[in-house]
């Protein structure tokens, strides 16, 4: 592989921001920082944009749209796959684990036999990806008609992290039947006669769910694979969960039960949409909030890959966070939480898994993405603006 020589650049590295900084990737690796010497690497002048770890997005679920664009129309997977893949790269996200859902009831990309020829898809197209693609399996606990399939799953290898989650009327996301009828019916299609059968259904499912997310999970630790809870509501559920051995917590519903999970050391994952539209779309704590109080350890797009950078840089201004502390977010914090401790850094030895983002009209927008040293996306905006953290958050100056 050619050796590259970024040249120009707002280095953020893990403490600090390197000024008209350069790095040197060769191998697929970061060789060096500020290089004495580059040889005969190709230089590409950044022109003063900032530089940043490829994004680490532990949690979107776009792909379930690029499959099921519309209620019942699927579209080929690999072909799902292949534009998924395309819209992770342009958004930065380096390493994107698609978040895909076993919830036998719902919608039809989440058929349990459907979701699973989805994921089959997903592992086959690792190889020709421009990102690294992971899987991110969900698992609704009502569901019983799914273990077997997220079993096999498992024992091929083909899970790199795994959730638990009770979308069950009466709490933690649908905090009141209405809440969960207003939901499906919206959001899948569903009329209120339907919506009430889902949820009865949903509600007599639950018996032998304890016993069921134990021993999945127990499955899931014994061969390597990160596990999460979802929307926790309450200490008491984070408890419950850490006991159970889960590693992190997603989307904790409220600031006490965010402190819990931080407090038992058990990671805390938030949206990034939450941050940009200032609000969570179910009436739970807005993203914002969480960290300010220094309690939300990553974030992740969610359901919209293009949220991510954006969001980062929304709560370094929001928040007074320094590029270093917003880029944690959504790198070097995601990494860590799953163990992958060869990224989420700008670091010699690392992957070189790096962005290279231009401030446009007050809009972070990444121009650059190289995925182990390979450029996979470029688009070239008019460099007009340097940007820079400091103080209270970011400024764009001329």
């Amino acid at each position: 592989m050619t050796a590259t020589l970024l040249t120009h650049a707002r280095v953020v590295l893990p403490d600090t921001v390197l000024e008209n900084g350069a790095v040197l990737i060769e191998d697929g690796r970061i060789a060096a920082i500020e290089p004495a010497a580059a040889g005969a690497a190709r230089e590409v002048d950044l022109q003063g944009q900032i530089l940043m770890p490829g994004l680490v997005d532990l949690h979107c679920d776009a792909i379930e749209k690029e499959a099921e664009p519309r209620s019942r129309v699927l579209f080929p997977f690999d072909f799902a796959v292949a534009q998924v893949d395309r819209r992770n790269a342009a958004a930065g996200i380096s390493t994107p684990y698609h978040a895909l859902s076993f919830a036998n009831r719902e919608w039809g990309v989440r058929n349990n036999e459907t979701v699973a020829e989805l994921i089959r898809a997903v592992h086959a197209f690792r190889r020709h990806g421009l990102v690294d693609n992971r899987i991110h399996c969900r698992y609704e606990i009502s569901d019983e008609t799914a273990m077997p399939h997220l079993q096999s799953l498992i024992e091929a290898g083909m899970v790199d992290l795994l959730s638990v989650m009770d979308h069950s009327p009466g709490q933690g996301q649908f905090k009141t039947l209405e809440a969960y009828l207003d939901y499906v019916m919206g959001n899948h299609g569903f009329s209120r006669e339907q919506a009430e059968e889902a949820a009865r259904a949903k509600l007599a499912g639950m018996e032998g769910s304890a016993q069921r997310v134990e021993t999945l999970l127990a499955q899931a630790r014994a061969a390597g694979v990160p596990t999460a809870s979802h929307d926790d509501d309450s200490v008491h559920r984070i408890a419950a969960m850490r006991n159970l051995g889960v590693s992190m917590s997603e989307f904790p519903i409220n600031l006490d039960t965010a402190k819990a999970a931080v407090s038992c050391c058990l990671p805390t994952i938030l949206g990034a949409p939450n941050v940009l539209r200032g609000q969570s779309q179910s009436g739970s704590m807005r993203a914002i909030d969480a960290i300010r109080a220094g309690v939300a350890s990553c974030l992740c797009s969610d359901y919209q890959p293009s949220t991510l950078i954006a969001a980062a840089f929304a709560a370094a201004a929001q928040a007074g966070l320094t590029l270093s502390q917003a880029s944690a977010l959504v790198a070097g914090n995601p990494a860590q939480a799953c163990g992958l401790d060869d990224r989420g850094h700008i670091r010699v030895g690392l992957r070189a898994d790096l962005i290279a983002v231009n401030v446009v009209n007050g809009l972070p927008l990444v121009s650059h993405t190289w995925s182990g040293g390979r450029l996979v996306f470029a688009a070239h905006y008019p460099v007009a603006v340097a940007a820079h953290a400091g103080g209270g958050g970011l400024e764009v100056v001329a």
